[in-house]
Parts: C-alpha cells; sequence; structure tokens
C-alpha cells in the first residue's frame, strides 16, 4: 500500500510508516469506501473491478478517487503517515 500512497501524494519529505501503521492512521481518517478503494489500487485491480467491487457508477468512482487523491495530500494527514 505504501507505494501506492506515494504514487498519489504530491511532495512527501519523510518516508511512510510501516503497513501496520499506515493502515491503523487511514483506517480513522478514510471513509471506509476510501480506504477500499485505496486497498484496491495497492492490489492491481482494474478499474472495473474496483468498481464492481464497491459498487460504484463511473461518476461515483471519478469522485471518490478525487476526494481520496485530496485527503493524502493534505499536510495534516501527510504528517501523521509519515515517521
Amino acid at each position: 500500500m505504501t507505494q501506492e500512497i506515494e504514487k498519489h501524494i504530491r511532495i512527501l519529505i519523510h518516508p511512510l510508516k510501516d503497513e501496520e501503521a499506515l493502515n491503523e492512521v487511514l483506517k480513522v481518517k478514510l471513509t471506509k469506501k476510501e480506504f477500499k478503494l485505496l486497498k484496491a489500487w495497492a492490489a492491481g485491480h482494474t478499474v472495473e473491478q474496483i468498481r464492481e467491487k464497491l459498487n460504484l457508477d463511473e461518476a461515483r468512482y471519478a469522485e471518490l478517487s478525487s476526494k481520496l487523491i485530496k485527503k493524502l495530500n493534505q499536510e495534516k494527514l501527510k504528517q501523521e503517515i509519515s515517521l
């Protein structure tokens, strides 16, 4: 999941925490669907697979993806997931 998060964060100054610590922080800071979306991206699922698994239409998938990326780029969250 670390690699997936690093792909979506514009500027990351410090390294990310280990997987377990990341999961704990992200479960609290993200909605359940956002967390599932991030996990699906990290697992390498296709957009179609993710949309089917999470029961999303195209517009909702785009909206959810956008919100997730914005959250990952918030300074407060970056500080919490970094060492």
